[in-house]
C-alpha cells in the first residue's frame, strides 16, 4: 500500500468526545476529511448536531450524541450506539475536558473533583468502553487528548488539578497500550501546547498570551488545525506499529 493510502480512513467508524467545539471539533473534521464516519459526542447536544450536519456535507456519515463522560452508563450507551449505527468502532478519540484555575492552596474540593471527573475519569471510562468493544473486534485505535501540562507546570496560570489529570491520562494511555497491544488495540495520546480554542480563551488575557508566545520557540500559539495531522496519523494504518506514545504538539514549548 502506498504511504499516503495508509493515512486514509475511508469507511471507518470514529467517535470523538468533546467534539462540538475547539480541538474536538477540529479532530472530528480531520477524521471526516480522511474518510471516516464520525460520531460527535458532547454535553452540548445542540452544538454536536450542528457539527455532525457539517461533517455530512463532506460526504461521510455522521451522528451526534449528547453524553456526560463522567457517567459510565452514558459512555457505555455512546459506544453501543456508534457500533449499532456502523457495525463497529474503529477509532475512539477521548477529548472532552475542562480546565479550572486555582492555586494549590486555594483549590476547592469541588473544583478538584470536577476536574478529575471529566479530565481523567471520563477519559478512562471512554477508553475502557471503547477498548472492550475493540478487543472483541481484534482491532482499533484509541487516541486520548492529554496536554503538555502533564509534563510541565503551567505559568502564569495555575492548574494543579488539570495538570495532575493530564499526567494521569498519559500514564493511563501507556498502561492500556501495554495491556492491549498484543490483542490488536493501539492506545496513544496527543499532548497539545498552548492552542487557541474557546476553552483556552478563558485563560488568555493580553499578558498571558504574550508570555505563552515568548516561551514558545516557534513564536506563536497553536491552532486546532496544527493537531489534525497527528490525530489522523495515530488513527490510521500509517501508525500501525505505534502504541503507548505521547505525541507532543507544542511548538517547542517544553524544550525549555
Amino acid at each position: 500500500m502506498a504511504v499516503l493510502d495508509r493515512f486514509r480512513l475511508t469507511g471507518r467508524a470514529a467517535v470523538v468526545t468533546g467534539g462540538a467545539s475547539g480541538i474536538g471539533e477540529s479532530f472530528a473534521f480531520a477524521l471526516a476529511e480522511a474518510g471516516s464516519n464520525v460520531a460527535v459526542a458532547d454535553r452540548n447536544g445542540r452544538r454536536a448536531r450542528h457539527v455532525a450536519n457539517c461533517l455530512e456535507a463532506l460526504g461521510v456519515e455522521a451522528m451526534s450524541l449528547e453524553v456526560d463522560v463522567t457517567c459510565q452508563e452514558q459512555v457505555r450507551l455512546m459506544v453501543a450506539e456508534v457500533a449499532d449505527r456502523w457495525g463497529r468502532v474503529d477509532i475512539g478519540v477521548n477529548n472532552a475536558g475542562i480546565a479550572l484555575k486555582a492555586k494549590a492552596e486555594e483549590m476547592t474540593e469541588a473544583d478538584w473533583d470536577a476536574t478529575i471527573a471529566v479530565d481523567l475519569k471520563g477519559v478512562f471510562l471512554c477508553t475502557q468502553a471503547e477498548g472492550r468493544l475493540m478487543l472483541d473486534q481484534g482491532a482499533g485505535s484509541i487516541i486520548n487528548t492529554a496536554s503538555m501540562s502533564g509534563r510541565i507546570v503551567n505559568r502564569p496560570q495555575l492548574h494543579v488539578a488539570y495538570n495532575a489529570a493530564k499526567a494521569g491520562v498519559v500514564q493511563l494511555t501507556r498502561n492500556c497500550a501495554a495491556e492491549w497491544g498484543s490483542r490488536g488495540v493501539r492506545v496513544n495520546c496527543i499532548s497539545p501546547g498552548h492552542t487557541l480554542t474557546p476553552m483556552t480563551a478563558l485563560n488568555m488575557d493580553g499578558a498571558n498570551g504574550e508570555i505563552w508566545k515568548s516561551n514558545t520557540p516557534m513564536g506563536r500559539l497553536g491552532l486546532a488545525r496544527d493537531l489534525q495531522g497527528g490525530l489522523v496519523y495515530l488513527a490510521s494504518d500509517a501508525s500501525s506499529y505505534v502504541t503507548g506514545h505521547n505525541l507532543t504538539v507544542d511548538g517547542g514549548y517544553t524544550l525549555w
